[in-house]
């Protein structure tokens, strides 16, 4: 298995994980992918990337985790993120912004570095399951332990 920048950065950090590699379903989302894996959707997360518009540098990129059968809060994650209102990043400019393609985008190894928040519900599981950095492959962690490696925080997220 060839190993991935977020692999590598978990690694340095000293985070236990395990790496699961399968062919991509045909619905390339979060829950599709934990059914794939056989884990439960809640404890399998998504990794959202946001702009809040800012009157200097055009827009602010914040990162958002959560579980795979949830929807993103915007007025939540926006106070979270302390600004006051987000939109989700087009499509287009996920790759040249963070590295990682639509479907293989992990909060970890990003192009650059982004405020990263997890859903607060991560914490109710010893583990959750997340992009490992491209499509076909997924990451078991601790998300207390994650958050700790890439200076994440958590927060209630989701409607």
């Amino acid at each position: 298995m060839n190993k991935t920048n977020a692999m590598r950065i978990v690694e340095n950090a000293k985070v236990e994980y395990k790496a699961y590699e399968y062919p991509p379903p045909a619905q390339l989302d979060a829950v599709s992918i934990a059914h794939v894996l056989n884990k439960p959707v809640e404890q399998t997360f998504k990794t959202l990337v946001t702009q809040a518009p800012t009157q200097q540098h055009g827009f602010e990129h914040f990162v958002f985790v959560i579980p795979a059968n949830a929807e993103l809060s915007v007025k939540k994650a926006a106070a979270a993120a302390g600004v006051k209102n987000l939109e989700m990043l087009p499509l287009k400019k996920l790759l040249p912004l963070t590295g990682y393609v639509h479907g293989g985008c992990s909060p970890v190894g990003m192009k650059k570095s982004f405020p990263v928040f997890i859903d607060e519900t991560a914490v109710l599981f010893d583990t959750i399951c997340l992009s490992g950095g491209r499509i076909g492959l997924t990451l078991e962690l601790n998300a207390e332990a994650l958050a700790t490696a890439i200076g994440a925080k958590f927060a209630d997220l989701t409607l």
